[in-house]
This record gives C-alpha cells, structure tokens and sequence, in this order.
C-alpha cells in the first residue's frame, strides 16, 4: 500500500465542513494487526489531505469513529500507525462497519450497512486483478520492442483489459447514477478525439481535447472536491491545455469560476485555488492572474468565506502587485547617485533600461552582479543601460562605495539615499537581486528573472525597435 502524504494542518476559515444534519456519523472498525494505536480519519480536499477525527484501537484492533454532524460525501482515508491507510467513502450511508486486515486491507474487506463501500471495493478488487493482468503484457512489451509483430498482439491484449476496465465503468454509472464512485468515474474520463474533419487544421486535436476536457465534470457536485480528481484535473488544465500567458490564463480562470458559480463550494475552492496558485507562482506574469481574481471575486464582495482583515491584506497585495505587472509604466524613482544629486528613472533615456536591485553585502548578488555587468558590456553600445539601484549603501555611503569600485561597476549607480520613495514596497523587493526590464517607454517588459535570459529578452525588444 502506498504510504499517505504528510499531513496538513487546516484552518477551517477557509474550507471549514458546512453545517449538516444533526444525526451525526458512526464508523465502527475492526482492523486486525493494529493494537492499542492510534488511528485517524482523513479526508481529501483539492490535492491535499486533511486530519478529521481521532480514534483509539484498542487490543483486538477495535475502534470507532463518531460525531455528532455529518460528514460532507467524499473519498476518506482511515490511517493506521506507519501511515498506512486504506479509502472508503462516506457520503449518504454514515453509520455502518467495516472489517479488514493489515496483511491485505482491499482482500479482507468486508462491510456492514453501506452498499456504496461494498461497490467500491468491489471495483478495487476487479482493478487490481485487470492491473495483475496487463503487467506481465507490459514486461513483455518491453522485451519484444514497439514495431515487432509480437508487439500487435500484446498491445491488442493490453486493448482488451482496457475495454474491460471501462465498461466496467461505464456499466456502474448506469447502475448507480448518483453514487459518489460515479461522478469520480465520470470526471476522471478522458475526451474520446473524433476523426479530424480538415486534416489541414493540425490544431484540432488540441482543440478538441482542452474544449470537452472538463465534459463530464460535474461543477455543482462539492463531493469531488472530497476526492483526488477534481483538482489534479484542474491543475492539469491550467498548467498543460492553456497558453501560459496572462491573458489566456484569466480567461480561463474566470471561466472554471463561473462553471462553478451553482455551488458555493465549489465556486469558494475555485477562487481560492486560482488566486493563491497565481500568487505564489514563480511564473513571470502570474501575479496578473493573482490581481484579476481579486479585482473580480474579492473586492466585488463575492469572497463570502473571507474575514474584513484578510479581505484588507489580500485587496492590499493585489493592488501593490497591480501596478508592477508585465506591460504597465514602471512606478517612477527619484533616487540620488554617490554625489547626492537626484535623477528620476522617468528621464533616464535608454532603448532598454535594466532596473538592477542589488546588495552589495548579499552573497547572491556577489555571484548574480558579475553576470550582469558582463551583460551590459556587452549590450551597451546597441543602447541598453543599467539603472542600479543600490539597497544597503551603509551608514555612510561607505558600504556602497566599496561594493562599486570592488565590483567595478560602470552603470548608473543610484540610492535612496533619504529613504522617501518607498521601493520596497513599490517593486516588491523582499530580496536581492531583482532584475527588471523596461523598453524606451520605460513599460515592464519583464521582472524577476535570471541574468542568463537577458540576452534572448533584450534582443526581442530592440528588434522591436527597428
């Protein structure tokens, strides 16, 4: 069995379990080979899994789980000592048993007073014997390589045990529509590609795909939100089927969010998601998908799980970020060189200008700095400067002088000396070095990234300029 993922502490302000009827849940287990241990019940949510109850298994492997609401349907996941842990699901029958044993925990499965727990392990038992089959096809696979003839034959094989697989599948949804282990089959199919009508469009397939990908996932259905698919999906989605580009991502960010608008809670996960996905990206541009979420869901008042504090903090960041992001006007700087005297980076005139944040006590910027200055060397005659603003120029201006004559550092070398502009905040610089790039019109063509791709971006932008 594979083992479970660390658990994650969870603060219910954002995903705490709605209120449910009062007639509680009961689940009584008897697991042979745990003794006097503790074991706990867990719960998907999105990709991670969370901690809901506590039980003590006493010598026998006896132990209950109970509470007085109950639980919203989901897949969840009893975990014994060592982490081992094996799924049931709890969605309408929360008052039944079940018995196993550690030396095979889907085997010597058996459950009393939940039908959906008996059909679910029925199909793990038929997925396991299908996996048993098509391994050893798999090995001789390997062995006999893709083009032999005897490679037909065992693929032809492997097609079968697949078609048997999803019949099986197909034929449970039709059984039990409404079951929970239904809406998981149904969302976890893959769109079927038809025949390309224009063999023309090399497109189609991809279009084809990324449009019915989402077909078969039920939006107003919360209970996926309990089970690993929804958000594998999702991510999938976003991070593979759409154009990594700002636009292209808000798109289809406020699309998945309007799909999920008929549940609350499926609406609540989709905001969150999206917005704390795009803020803690180390993808350039991201933040942009981070500050329409919350121009569009937080500050319209549709964030209803949020408290005033965090709404505040969250509106604040998102409107920090907003007047950085790729494409805006960079915020002007009135800074002052090693003379004292005040220059603007509104009137530095450059066909690119590098805005250079550096330390000259940051061991990183040691090892970055070089690159850079070799960078402007080079590209310093086709127009290019390096507006460099220094952050840490000592008491005495004595910290910065030094770090620029060791380093000998040619450029335009500037400070806020009286510390009134507030960069920082202004750039988002909480550390060094930071590197951003403007064009002539001193727009944001791109920040935060690596002294190696200066080159390839710098060169783009003064073709532009031919």
């Amino acid at each position: 069995m594979p083992m479970l993922k660390k658990f994650t502490l969870f603060v219910f302000i954002v995903f705490g379990f709605a209120a449910q009827a009062a007639d509680g849940y009961k689940i009584k287990c008897k697991i042979t080979g745990v003794n006097d241990s503790a074991c706990y019940l867990a719960y998907y949510f999105g990709d991670k899994q969370y901690l809901k109850d506590t039980a003590k298994a006493d010598a026998q492997g006896n132990l209950e789980f109970a509470g007085s609401e109950k639980l919203p349907g989901g897949i969840y996941l009893v975990v014994i000592p060592k982490r081992r842990y094996f799924e049931i699901i709890i969605d309408q029958e929360q008052n039944f048993s079940l018995e196993t044993d550690t030396a095979d925990f889907a085997k010597n499965m058996r459950f009393k007073g939940t039908k959906e727990n008996e059909v679910f392990y029925s199909y793990l038992k038929f997925i396991t014997q299908k996996g048993k089959e098509i391994e050893p096809l798999r090995e001789q696979m390997k062995k006999v390589g893709d083009k032999s003839d005897s490679a037909k034959v065992i693929r032809a094989q492997m097609s079968q045990i697949d078609k048997e697989v999803k019949d099986y599948k197909m034929k449970f949804v039709a059984d039990h529509p409404e079951m929970m282990l239904s809406k998981v089959f149904r969302a976890s199919q893959e769109p079927e590609i038809p025949e390309n009508p224009n063999k023309k469009d090399s497109t189609f397939a991809y279009r084809y795909y990324k449009t019915h990908y989402f077909d078969e996932v039920d939006f107003t259905d919360d209970r996926l939100l309990r089970s690993p698919v929804f958000a594998n999906k999702l991510k999938y989605y976003m991070e593979k089927l759409v154009v990594q580009l700002p636009d292209s991502l808000n798109k289809e960010a406020e699309y998945l969010v309007e799909k999920g608008k008929p549940n609350k809670e499926v609406f609540k996960y989709l905001v969150y998601w999206l917005t704390n996905t795009y803020e803690t990206s180390n993808m350039m541009g991201a933040d942009a998908i981070f500050v329409n979420m919350v121009k569009k869901y937080y500050k319209t008042g549709q964030a209803f799980w949020v408290t005033d504090t965090v709404l505040k903090k969250i509106v604040d960041r998102a409107e920090q970020l907003d007047k950085i992001l790729i494409g805006k006007t960079a915020p002007d700087l009135l800074v002052q060189d090693t003379t004292l005297a005040n220059h603007a980076l509104s009137k530095f005139n450059a066909k690119v200008t590098i805005l250079y944040f550096w330390d000259p006590d940051c061991g990183h910027c040691k090892k970055i700095t070089p690159k850079v200055l070799d960078f402007y060397h080079e590209y310093k005659s086709k127009g290019v400067e390096v507006f460099g603003v220094c952050t840490n120029f000592g008491e005495t201006m004595d910290l910065w002088k030094k770090g620029i004559k060791e380093m000998k550092l040619d450029w335009f070398n500037v400070a806020d000396l009286f510390n009134k502009t507030g960069y920082k905040k202004t750039y988002d610089i909480y550390s060094t070095p930071v590197i951003y790039v403007l064009d002539k019109d001193k727009k944001i063509r791109a920040k935060r990234l690596g002294a190696e791709d200066l080159k390839g971006l710098v060169d783009r932008i003064l073709k532009e300029n031919k």
